[in-house]
């Protein structure tokens, strides 16, 4: 006797198993609404496939360290870039108010 070396080992087991258990009440039924229910779910977005592509990318660990770097490092950029814009700016008014002070007719310069 040749054996099948596709055959699998628990074919024979699934073969001989059998549910002994009954229904619960209006299972048909309540698979029916489950069926309806994901079909009206299924239109999709683009925000549904922005959200769903976002989900996958992150649940990688070195994409979302990645990506938290790089918005850390633009955040602390722009911080930088705009304290040093009011700094410039305060620096030109304080240096304006100096001179008004010795030179009161003198105009301010923004």
């Amino acid at each position: 006797m040749k054996t099948n070396p596709n055959k699998d080992p628990l074919d024979g087991a699934l073969a001989e198993w059998r549910v002994r258990e009954p229904l619960p009440p209006r299972f048909q039924e309540q698979v029916w609404r489950r069926i309806a229910d994901a079909g009206a779910e299924g239109t999709t977005t683009r925000w549904t496939i922005f959200e769903n592509w976002l989900r996958l990318a992150f649940a990688r660990p070195a994409v979302a360290l990645a990506c938290a770097a790089v918005l850390l490092a633009l955040g602390s950029g722009t911080g930088w870039w705009q304290a040093h814009e009011k700094s410039a700016r305060i620096q030109s008014e304080l240096g304006s108010r100096y001179v008004q002070s010795l030179d009161p007719y003198q105009k301010m310069r923004m």
